[in-house]
């Protein structure tokens, strides 16, 4: 087994150098944190790299195309009269030409938001409420749900579709916007990155109403080598990144940003991602590197038909991680380190990392960030270790909040500028970090404060079980009841008393499932492979309980 890799300096190395070229050509300081210069700088410094593959077509492009066709998009939205601050959302699936609409939103200071291209018009609607695009670039079969959309909430985006169909054409737009400009004249447009809004994630909305989290380019440039502090060999550190996430997510959203900078080759699918299609693009492309969440990981371990050991690292975030998950990956490819991410769309991705890290825990403190843990019920400071609190976190430049959303930018942050994370995390006496669960998914019962992770993983040892996830149902005298609901393995019969007794026997008195079990088919997902807690709960209202 190769060593360990160790936190060291040469990707900021890498990247102050990037920087310091930009800047001896512009002699804007500040260009250093301008990720449209730092995309295109990336994409000049070598024409012939192989930049990105669609997986499943085969098509692929180096950065010498894909900076040709942004820079043409680029002018065409220019021309156009799309303006900096304006904003751009991107609905489509990962294919070749969803890049070219990032990075030319990017390089003149138009603010880029990505949606699933398959959500539908219930959710697309409030979206495009918070987001309010000037301009949409999406698939022809969502344009007209798309602009119907707009037209109910008194917005006239420009519609342009990235296939042909009955609005326009990408390539007709840009014959129609055309600007001879050479590639080599052609200059982003300038801005401030500190206060320059880059892109917006939106939350999955699994707790609550969706929202879009805003990144300044300055934040998200000082953030964007982090991740990579393990490697010592830029540019392409690594051989081949494989995406598995849609551009809605932040893993997406920031993968293509750093590939250009980074320069590696990135595989991405066009087609939505199956368990059965992700593991023919592992098996074929044989990928170095990935980001997954826990659920997916272990739907492709089911099907028992993937070869991991290609992987030098692959990265876990987005759910809590249980230990025997990495434990399998670890028994399947010996070789390939498994790291273990606490990621938030408020943060453009993670919030710890470090070298060797406990068993369990999400990492040490990053030194980009400064760290606060607060009582729950007293917001006093916690000091100690292995005391519970929520965790609050401030960036290396002022957070930007919720876009169009100012009520809820003041939810999430404090006046100087704290992020609220809404997580429940410990210390220990080394200052690993470890991730408990979110403060909304916690029950209050008899006025005890209780973890449904905890008694997930206890209704996880029944053997017949397969998944489970558990919520609450109010009730008048005791505040909430647990609620189970469960996913039987296939052929299995597990029997509501039999699982109430487990937690029943296992746990404290307060922790019983006095709201009843509801056996399900399936669990309730988001579109970033979450459980969806909000329409969880909602079923527990309404499904029989037993």
């Amino acid at each position: 087994m190769p060593p360990q890799r160790r936190v060291n300096d040469a990707v900021f190395y890498y990247m102050d150098d990037l920087g310091s070229r930009i800047v001896a050509k512009s002699g804007i300081p500040s260009d250093r944190h301008h990720l449209g210069k730092l995309i295109l700088q990336g994409l000049k410094d070598d024409p012939d790299f192989l930049l990105q593959i669609d997986g499943s077509t085969g098509e692929s492009e180096t950065s010498g195309s894909v900076l040709e066709r942004s820079v043409r998009f680029a002018l065409s939205l220019r021309k156009l009269g799309i303006k900096r601050g304006e904003l751009m959302v991107l609905l489509a699936p990962n294919h070749l030409d969803l890049s070219i609409a990032l990075y030319a939103g990017l390089y003149l200071g138009i603010v880029v938001c990505g949606i699933y291209s398959d959500t539908p018009p219930v959710d697309l609607q409030p979206l495009l409420a918070v987001t309010k695009p000037s301009i949409i670039v999406c698939q022809s079969d969502v344009a007209s749900t798309a602009q119907m959309i707009s037209l109910n909430l008194n917005l006239n985006p420009h519609i342009i579709t990235f296939d042909k169909g009955d609005f326009c054409y990408y390539i007709d737009f840009m014959e129609m916007y055309k600007d001879d400009t050479p590639v080599e004249d052609f200059q982003c447009t300038d801005l401030d990155p500190e206060t320059s809004t880059a892109f917006v994630v939106n939350t999955s909305g699994t707790t609550g109403v969706p929202k879009a989290i805003a990144h300044s380019h300055k934040y998200f440039a000082i953030l964007l080598p982090q991740i990579w502090s393990k490697y010592t060999k830029f540019p392409t550190p690594t051989k081949l990144v494989l995406i598995g996430s849609p551009l809605q997510w932040s893993t997406a959203m920031t993968s293509f940003i750093r590939s250009a900078v980074l320069r590696y080759t990135r595989v991405q699918s066009s087609q939505k991602l199956s368990m059965e299609l992700m593991t023919d693009l592992i098996n074929k492309y044989r990928p170095t590197y990935s980001i997954f969440s826990p659920t997916l990981m272990s739907s492709l371990l089911k099907l028992n038909k993937v070869d991991l050991t290609c992987y030098e690292e692959i990265m876990l975030c987005g759910l809590p991680v249980p230990l025997n998950l990495i434990q399998e990956i670890k028994t399947l490819s010996p070789n390939t380190e498994v790291t273990n991410l606490f990621g938030m769309s408020e943060l453009a991705g993670l919030g710890f990392f470090g070298d060797n890290p406990a068993p369990g825990s999400c990492g040490k403190q990053m030194s980009c960030f400064q760290y606060r843990l607060l009582d729950v019920d007293t917001q006093e400071e916690i000091y100690e270790p292995n005391v519970q609190g929520e965790l609050w976190i401030k960036g290396p430049v002022p957070f930007l909040g919720c876009h169009n959303n100012a009520e809820a930018t003041k939810e999430l942050l404090t006046s100087d500028g704290w992020l609220k994370t809404g997580d429940i995390f410990y210390f220990d006496e080394n200052w690993n970090y470890f991730f408990v669960e979110r403060i909304r998914m916690q029950i209050k019962c008899f006025y005890y404060r209780m973890s449904p992770l905890e008694i997930e993983g206890v209704i996880r040892r029944h053997p017949g079980v397969l998944d489970v996830a558990v919520t609450s149902i109010p009730h008048n005298e005791w505040g909430e009841l647990p609620v189970a609901c469960v996913v039987p393995k296939p052929g299995a019969k597990p029997s509501a008393e039999e699982i109430k007794n487990l937690v029943k026997d296992t746990l404290q008195d307060p922790k019983r499932l006095r709201g009843g079990v509801i056996f399900m088919d399936s669990m309730p997902m988001t579109t970033t492979t979450k459980v969806h807690r909000r329409l969880l709960r909602q079923l527990a209202l309404e499904l029989p309980r037993v």
